[in-house]
């Protein structure tokens, strides 16, 4: 007997449920004895939260991703756009328009962006401390300060650590 995978928004399947696969990485993040540790682990995370529902979402994550990296800011929006439209229950294609925002200095576009992915994966670690910079960036410092200490409650090892005005510890 044949079983789709359900749809949820113009023919885009539901994404990769990876909560086997991550959860233990997000328990060695806790653990990790080092920031290069971290990063390793934070690697292998991307490969999962880039894993896309299907050969037409992956298609626009990676041609979204390649034009951001080669600063085609335009193109990368136009492909991301295309991604959250077709698959708007897809984590990464809001994580990756926010970033475009971000690095085009759009903040007030990237925060929305943030939020959603954050609402579809409250422990994506880029779109936690993707959202504690767009708060620094807007001049929302208490906000900044609230959001860089959830991303921090996931990875302790972010480098964006350095930006938390009180260590972990000194508020007590």
């Amino acid at each position: 007997m044949f079983c789709a995978s359900p749809v949820l928004a113009d023919g885009c399947p539901t994404a990769p449920d990876h909560r086997a696969e991550m959860d233990p990485l997000y328990q060695a993040l806790l653990v990790a004895p080092d920031e290069m540790s971290a990063r390793l682990i934070t690697n292998e995370m991307w490969g999962y939260w880039d894993n896309a529902p299907d050969e037409p979402s992956q298609s626009m994550l990676d041609e979204g991703m390649r034009a951001r990296a080669r600063f085609d800011f335009v193109f990368a929006l136009e492909r991301l756009d295309a991604l959250v439209s077709y698959c708007p229950f897809y984590a990464e294609g809001y994580n990756q328009r926010a970033f475009v925002n971000f690095l085009r200095e759009d903040f007030e576009a990237a925060l929305p962006d943030l939020e959603r992915a954050l609402e579809l994966n409250p422990r994506h670690v880029g779109a936690l401390s993707g959202r504690a910079v767009t708060l620094i960036a807007l001049g929302r410092d208490d906000a900044a300060q609230s959001a860089l200490r959830a991303a921090l409650d996931v990875n302790p090892w972010l480098p964006e650590r350095a930006l938390l005005k009180t260590p972990i510890g000194d508020d007590l």
